[in-house]
């Protein structure tokens, strides 16, 4: 979706099997690759993968990076039927069935880039930081002034003079000043477009040649605008989905599945918190 909206990313291939995973490595100009694991979920390069029936430890770190064909077969069978416990599971999990083989980027630094919705500001909110990278978590915690937040007016968009003061507070200049406004000022639009609840860019880099790339996305949709967006309705992978929302849903109710064996029969959004 990135590539058809014009944003910069680098090449890469969706894979379900291991042998999908070898041939895409195959196809691939780049021999230095990401196996990346495929979930509803962040957190996945500090994750831990599980034996689902033994509950053995099988392998840390839910991407890895391949520098051959043998390291993919091995980080791909590794990956592929097992349980990836992150953060953001919670220790139940995501059994990992798909994966993205994705083609190596020259990274001189990792940035964090999100775009959400400002619910106390209704506007969209763009947060950016120079710590991007697995250990983003941490530095929201830990040192939360190193993000910079701007909102930006969904019917103008980003200036360019919003664009630009971003890239200084990021600390880029020249080259890959020009091409973070340009990608800024595009993935905006994209999100716009789209009716994203949630754009989460991490890492943003910047290579080598001073172009900024999308490494690594998470996007989350708002499913009240869906009808407008069939194609991305196709996208739906309902085995990342718990089974009884997927009922209630297709029942036409409200439901979310928490833990506990207590639950609330509710009518409206605000009495059930």
């Amino acid at each position: 979706m990135f590539r058809d909206a014009g944003l910069p990313v680098v090449a890469g291939v969706h894979c379900t099997s291991v042998e999908q995973a070898l041939t895409a490595y195959d196809d691939l100009a780049s021999k230095i690759v990401a196996v990346k694991s495929q979930i509803h979920a962040g957190g996945r390069g500090k994750g831990i993968l599980y034996d689902p029936e033994t509950g053995e430890e099988v392998m840390q770190g839910g991407v890895k990076i391949a520098f051959n064909r043998d390291d993919v077969e091995t980080y791909a069978t590794n990956l592929l039927g097992n349980n990836l416990v992150t953060k953001q599971t919670g220790e139940a999990g995501k059994i990992v069935n798909n994966l993205y083989i994705e083609s190596g980027c020259a990274i001189a630094h990792e940035y964090y880039l999100a775009i959400l919705v400002d619910r106390e500001e209704k506007m969209p909110l763009i947060m950016a930081s120079t710590e991007g990278g697995m250990d983003i978590e941490e530095v929201a915690e830990s040192t939360p002034e190193a993000i910079h937040k701007i909102h930006v007016d969904i019917n103008v968009g980003v200036t360019d003079a919003q664009a630009n003061g971003l890239a200084n507070a990021l600390g880029l200049d020249g080259e890959a000043s020009d091409s973070f406004v340009t990608m800024i000022q595009g993935l905006f639009s994209f999100f716009v477009e789209k009716d994203c609840a949630m754009v989460e860019i991490n890492p943003l880099v910047r290579t080598d040649d001073d172009e900024m790339v999308l490494l690594d996305a998470k996007v989350s949709f708002d499913e009240n605008a869906l009808f407008r967006h069939p194609d991305i309705v196709e996208l739906r992978d309902l085995s990342e989905e718990e089974a009884t929302e997927i009922r209630a849903k297709e029942a036409g109710l409200s439901y979310v599945k928490l833990d506990g064996n207590i639950g609330c029969l509710v009518n409206g959004a605000g009495l059930a918190m």
